[in-house]
């Protein structure tokens, strides 16, 4: 059975995936494919993967959760599934966590680790959502300010457009943590708000067009911020309308560069660990599917630090 961990990012239509794999749950087991979104994978099933406050010992807590998760894809294979997609963005990390840090999930590296132990050998996939910088920082600010997180700053907006760490240090943390699974890249840009061409990319099949237009979560208006703000932050938004807009021209630019940085990396073979996956929604019977050898890439900007695996 192939295991395809899905492990957004966060605002990246991740939410909206998984209600799509929802609503369609009967037709993707009639296809062959299982499926754990939050409402499995939070009830208690990775509890321990993980440290944190525990009843038993952490040893115990986290042979428990390799357990539970052994047993339940013993279950899945014996059923007759022949795929199992497995979403979660939370896996990869804590968008507010992100946005205290100012830089894309620190602890990446060490959280796929444990996952990967966790699974113990079973994950043959990791699926990762990736988006221009300026809109996944937008996105998150937005999301974040609307629920307490504190209106940014001129200087806490200038943290996150000079970052030094992207999406190619996240992928490489994953790569190093699990060298033995494919990591498999679906840019927003081509996969965001279209969760059957996400699903189809991942197990080759036709996916179901049912429900394929749910929108969830999506980032509010300018006017719909305003009325979470303090009156002397709403009024820093008076000027704006439609989608907020927080950079300035200097800081979006930096953000768009790494992000093509990060795009002629992939497209260059990633240095062998990951690969973008294919938009196949439209090519039924004839999909390529996300199996195959992965071959190192040419040379690219080789003296560029990689992330550690923390």
């Amino acid at each position: 059975m192939k295991v395809f961990l899905h492990i957004g990012a966060h605002r990246c239509a991740t939410t909206t995936f998984q209600e799509y794999m929802r609503q369609n749950r009967a037709q993707t087991a009639h296809d062959g494919i299982a499926y754990w979104g939050p409402q499995v994978t939070r009830s208690g099933l990775f509890q321990g993967v993980l440290p944190g406050p525990q009843l038993l010992p952490k040893g115990d807590a986290n042979q428990r959760a390799r357990g539970r998760i052994k047993l339940k894809l013993a279950a899945e294979r014996a059923t007759g599934f022949d795929q199992l997609v497995v979403s979660d963005e939370n896996i990869l990390g804590s968008m507010r966590q992100n946005l205290h840090l100012g830089t894309l999930y620190a602890d990446a590296g060490d959280r796929l680790n444990r996952f990967g132990a966790a699974f113990d050998g079973e994950l043959t996939d990791i699926v990762v959502n990736i988006r221009a910088l300026d809109h996944y920082w937008t996105s998150a600010l937005t999301y974040g300010v609307a629920r307490g997180f504190p209106f940014p700053t001129e200087d806490m907006l200038d943290r996150y457009a000079k970052s030094q760490r992207s999406w190619r240090d996240v992928i490489t943390d994953i790569a190093t943590a699990l060298p033995n699974v494919n990591i498999w890249v679906q840019p927003f840009e081509t996969f965001g708000g279209r969760p059957n061409a996400q699903l189809s990319s991942m197990t080759g099949m036709r996916a179901p067009r049912a429900h394929a237009r749910i929108r969830l979560a999506r980032s509010p208006r300018v006017e719909e911020l305003s009325a979470y703000l303090m009156d002397q932050d709403a009024a820093k938004l008076a000027d704006q309308f439609g989608l907020w807009r927080p950079f300035n021209a200097e800081q979006t630019a930096l953000l768009r560069e790494a992000y093509a940085d990060d795009i002629m990396w992939l497209v260059a073979g990633a240095d062998g660990l990951a690969r973008i996956a294919e938009d196949n929604q439209d090519q039924a019977g004839d999909s390529k599917t996300f199996r195959r050898t992965l071959t190192r890439g040419r040379p690219n900007d080789q003296n560029r630090r990689l992330a550690g695996s923390g």
